[in-house]
């Protein structure tokens, strides 16, 4: 006969009990580890078919910063420079503004000018017998202009 020592030999019970131990700690490991990270579920293919957009956060889980901020000394030479822009700026918009009121100014006196000189050289012929008048036709009315004989200066 074989001789079984109790020692040598694995029961049944102890296997058991060894593969429960390791299933728990499995088990725990994997519920420590959903405590820190949680489970994602994979993102599937969009609907709109864009699988390039990314999906979007909150805004309230954006991180925000404070930016850089500028010395007393430094915001006031920003001021005075934005100032000086702004004059610069100014000036320079008052200055087309003129040229361009000037411009305006020469035109009008041009045509007025202008208009001066085609009235002094008409050529103008008094008519004084009105009957002149009835016997013209349509073409040579149009062409006779109403004009002031009495020139006052």
């Amino acid at each position: 006969m074989v001789n079984c020592d109790s020692a040598a030999v694995p029961k049944m019970e102890g296997i058991l009990e060894a593969q429960q131990n390791k299933t728990s700690t499995v088990t725990s490991n994997i519920i420590n580890n959903t405590k820190h990270k949680p489970v994602v579920a994979p993102r599937g293919k969009p609907k709109s078919g864009r699988v390039w957009k990314s999906e979007k956060k909150k805004f309230s889980s954006i991180i925000k910063t404070r930016g850089i901020r500028n010395s007393f000394a430094k915001k006031e030479e920003l001021k005075a420079k934005l100032k000086y822009v702004k004059e610069m700026s100014d000036s320079i918009k008052a200055a087309r503004q003129a040229e361009k009121e000037m411009k305006k100014q020469r035109r009008r006196d041009n045509l007025k000018r202008q208009e001066e000189n085609q009235k002094k050289a008409e050529i103008v012929q008094v008519i004084t017998n009105t009957k002149k008048l009835k016997k013209m036709k349509k073409k040579q009315l149009r062409m006779i202009e109403k004009r002031d004989t009495i020139v006052s200066k």
